[in-house]
């Protein structure tokens, strides 16, 4: 085919997009939400703190007790109790007393300040004052950080450490998040075999099942492979189960532009194949279709290329069927090299990235899987664009910002 037969990445990207999809929920204990989409928005329980606590350790008084207090003109009051962190005291100070007090404690009545216990001598139960201090003076107080009732969290939100610690001191032991998405890989050809320290002429290591299966985990989902054989058969009651199982359908091999081409066929013939060639390198005979609501998506057999058809089309799909935006961000870096491309094409080239320059990844093919160990990234040339020059400055996407992390 020419390069005008294939379909632009943007019309791509229009196809796939209208035929998105998006699982319900599940509500989870906390203890596993780690990295999942939060289902709806999460209000607060609580205060937080619940109560006015202390900064630090020290001793909860009168801050006008301290007025005037220094070194050579010390401030005395007495000691009447202490509260470690999860106690509290019953007492209340008046002037001229003092109750000593540990982190996260809360402030007994009659405190209004936190001396730190850097600026007192202690003897017997009487406390020698060598610094003064303000009202409130390290003191957390109640509803500082969330008061009761407060949207913490919303919709879609991505839960990792802090937000987990976050809906956790809301009170919440459980959420309502999206479900992750069970996907089925299932690897073609009849030249693949497992990895073994020995094969035959004319095998090939099936890489993608590893390669292709890690990628959605990386992303969130629940994957189970298989491999087929090149029959049409075979190929065809794999994904008719699969349809019925699973919330979508990775392949890859058999998506050659040609006729003849195992699962492309296959879809045809039992669904409906959306797009069967895009003008981008690598991955040209990208394919997308559907049977009834489960998407398919066809990636090349060539390792390195499969990979890029995932990184640019099905990355966002997995993202955004579990409720969470996909949006890594461009970065512009200037190219220590000159690299030619093609008008109306988009080229993703495996290159290695810093903070200021980029240059060439090993990339002589779409089946050149070492470019993806080398690299870091993807410079990324617009299909109007024939290539970029020395010194030009260009867009990169790194890999670790496509992750769900």
């Amino acid at each position: 085919m020419f390069l005008s037969e294939f379909i632009s990445i943007e019309d791509a990207f229009k196809i796939i997009g209208s035929n998105q999809v998006v699982n319900d929920y599940e509500t989870i204990s906390l203890d596993h939400a780690y990295l999942r989409a939060l289902g709806e928005d999460a209000y607060s329980y609580h205060d937080s703190p619940p109560f006015d606590k202390s900064a630090m350790d020290g001793y909860a008084l009168m801050s006008k007790d301290t007025f005037g207090a220094s070194l050579n003109n010390p401030k005395y009051v007495v000691l009447i109790d202490e509260i470690g962190a999860g106690d509290l005291s019953e007492k209340e100070i008046r002037d001229g007393e003092a109750i000593k007090i540990a982190t996260g404690a809360p402030i007994p009545k009659g405190a209004d300040a936190v001396l730190m216990e850097e600026f007192t001598v202690l003897n017997g139960n009487n406390l020698e004052i060598h610094s003064q201090i303000t009202p409130m003076e390290n003191i957390a107080p109640k509803g500082e950080d969330i008061k009761r009732e407060d949207r913490i969290l919303s919709k879609g939100t991505l839960l990792k450490p802090a937000e987990l610690g976050l809906i956790a001191s809301s009170g919440h032991d459980k959420v309502k998040v999206y479900k992750k998405p069970k996907i089925k890989l299932i690897t073609t050809g009849n030249e693949l075999v497992k990895p073994s320290k020995r094969i035959k002429k004319a095998q090939i290591i099936n890489s993608n099942r590893y390669t292709i299966s890690a990628m959605i985990k990386s992303v969130g989902g629940l994957v189970e492979v298989e491999h087929c054989k090149d029959t049409k058969d075979e190929v065809k009651i794999a994904i008719l189960k699969a349809s019925n199982e699973y919330d979508m359908i990775l392949t890859t091999g058999g998506t050659a532009i040609s006729e003849g081409d195992v699962v492309v066929d296959v879809v045809k013939l039992i669904g409906e194949v959306l797009i069967h060639g895009v003008a981008i390198r690598p991955g040209k005979p990208f394919g997308f279709g559907k049977l009834e609501n489960t998407p398919i998506f066809m990636l090349s057999g060539n390792p390195s290329a499969a990979i890029s058809q995932f990184d640019i089309f099905v990355r966002k799909y997995i993202f955004e069927i579990q409720g969470l935006e996909y949006n890594p961000p461009i970065l512009r870096r200037e190219s220590k090299v000159k690299i030619p491309s093609t008008l109306g094409r988009t080229d993703y080239i495996k290159v290695s990235s810093d903070d200021e320059y980029v240059n060439y990844s090993l990339n002589k093919g779409s089946g050149i899987i070492h470019s993806m160990v080398a690299g870091n990234g993807y410079l990324i040339i617009d299909e109007n664009n024939e290539g970029i020059k020395k010194g030009d400055v260009a867009n990169v996407i790194l890999f670790r910002s496509m992750e769900l992390s």
